[in-house]
């Protein structure tokens, strides 16, 4: 059973950066696929970026093509998600989750088997 624990959320003003963190345990993450979406007010949750184990793919959305940017560390089975030029848009909870398998359709969060709790991202104009 892998659980999943955000931090880094915060305010920040437009145009400002905020780097999160998904620290994952419960065992070895190879193999898997790990992606960050999100939740603003009164939205549904949608997609913003996906990585492989391997560090090999990655995809993201494109309204944060160019501003962020997914990576790992392996050695501390951790995902992080650094977010420049923050726009109040960006706004929202955001949630890292894990699932094990290919790098397939990894924006379908309905794919995916473990969630962690939420990190509130507040950003202001």
């Amino acid at each position: 059973q892998v659980q999943l624990v955000e931090s880094g959320g915060g305010l920040e003003q437009a145009g400002g950066s905020l780097r999160l963190s998904c620290a994952a345990s419960g065992g070895t993450l190879s193999g898997y696929t790990l992606a960050w979406f999100r939740q603003g007010p009164g939205k549904e949750r949608e997609f913003v970026a996906a990585i492989t184990w391997s560090g090999g793919s990655t995809l993201y959305a494109d309204a944060v093509k160019g501003r962020f940017t997914i990576s790992r560390d392996n050695t501390k089975n951790t995902v992080y998600l650094q977010m420049n030029s923050l726009h109040p848009e960006d706004t929202a909870v955001y949630y890292c989750a894990a699932r094990r398998g290919p790098f397939y359709t990894p924006s379908r969060q309905h794919t995916y088997d473990y969630w962690g709790q939420g990190t509130q991202v507040t950003v202001s104009s």
